[in-house]
């Protein structure tokens, strides 16, 4: 099956796509879930199908605001016993740190963290949400289910959507720009280099109205017990780390390794042990920021170019050819014909 999510990540899907005239039962057999295994929020699906579904159905029921209906629909206790270690902690702070933890139990394609503004706001940072593209590729309902449903729970969490400065969606508007701002009741970004609310420092430290340290460790320690952290390589480590940075610049070893809490030397090491170079790594995380890019959005290839840390497009140019052998527009043009065969 490859990497997974949980099917509490559909929850919603069936009784939505009926109400807007189309036939579930048809679309969980073409992407080949089984109905069965959506009766429990802990049954196993893969995410590439479950994001392909998504953006199916957004295509072929003509709604492109799909996945952000299907998030309207559902709320935090779809992480299941994640959920309560949420919910009860003392601040948004240690909700996310929790999150970041154990999000793997929901799906071990997704990360949750926080990260530098990448508009370089002073006070504010950005709370990040990715799939890693290495496991699956991007899929554009699938992140807005995943924003959509990060924002209402953030909102939820705090009271209220104070503090959020803006919410960053890394590909072109789906839908008209309004529903957007209906939706999340901020400033939207586009072409976004991550996905992320942008939020003032401050809110991390908000109190919670529901927190209860007893119940918060109890959580904690369920999940610690049952799901024990998974022992990720320190190549997955960095590529997760080079992407968040990406957009800043060209991430080096030592930057790297700084905020891995790692010596340089120690980190070459690991990497060497698990057979891969930081080179190899890095290569590899520009190409799939390029593929983003280029595939996903409509950004300008000089711009492309810039957020992927190449100086000139004709660097670009010369290593999209390498990677896929294709020019950028090649590559453009045949993502497109792509989308449009699956719509």
């Amino acid at each position: 099956m490859g990497p997974f999510i949980r099917a509490a990540s559909l929850r919603g899907f069936v009784p939505l796509v009926g109400e807007l005239g189309g036939e579930p039962q048809g679309l969980l057999a073409r992407f080949g879930i089984n109905p069965v295994t959506l009766a429990s929020d802990d049954g196993l699906i893969s995410i590439t199908a479950h994001d392909r579904m998504l953006d199916a159905a957004a295509t072929e029921l003509e709604r492109p605001d799909f996945g952000l209906l299907l998030a309207e629909r559902q709320d935090l206790t779809i992480l299941g016993p994640l959920a309560v270690a949420i919910e009860s902690s003392p601040t948004l702070a240690e909700a996310l740190r929790c999150s970041s933890r154990f999000i793997f139990v929901h799906s071990p394609a997704l990360q949750i963290g926080v990260v530098p503004d990448p508009r370089s706001a002073r006070g504010v940072v950005a709370l990040s949400y990715r799939k890693d593209l290495l496991m699956s590729p991007y899929s554009p309902q699938a992140m807005e289910l995943g924003l959509g449903l990060f924002h209402r729970v953030a909102v939820a969490l705090a009271g209220d959507g104070r503090g959020i400065r803006s919410v960053e969606i890394p590909h072109s508007p789906q839908s008209p720009v309004q529903r957007y701002l209906e939706f999340f009741g901020c400033d939207v970004q586009f072409n976004a280099t991550i996905g992320a609310l942008r939020v003032e420092r401050a809110v991390l430290d908000r109190r919670f109205d529901g927190a209860d340290l007893t119940i918060s460790r109890l959580a904690l320690a369920h999940l610690a017990r049952e799901h024990p952290d998974l022992n990720v390589a320190a190549a997955a480590q960095v590529r997760r780390t080079m992407a968040e940075l990406l957009a800043t610049g060209v991430p080096g070893l030592p930057q790297v390794a700084r905020l891995l809490a790692l010596h340089p030397r120690t980190l070459q090491r690991r990497l060497s042990g698990e057979g891969v170079s930081f080179d190899e790594l890095l290569d590899g995380v520009r190409r799939d920021a390029a593929h983003r890019y280029i595939t996903a959005t409509g950004l300008p290839l000089g711009q492309v170019a810039n957020l992927v840390g190449f100086t000139e497009q004709s660097s670009l140019s010369h290593a999209v050819r390498r990677w896929f052998a294709m020019s950028p527009r090649e590559l453009r043009r045949v993502g497109a014909a792509v989308a449009e065969d699956g719509r």
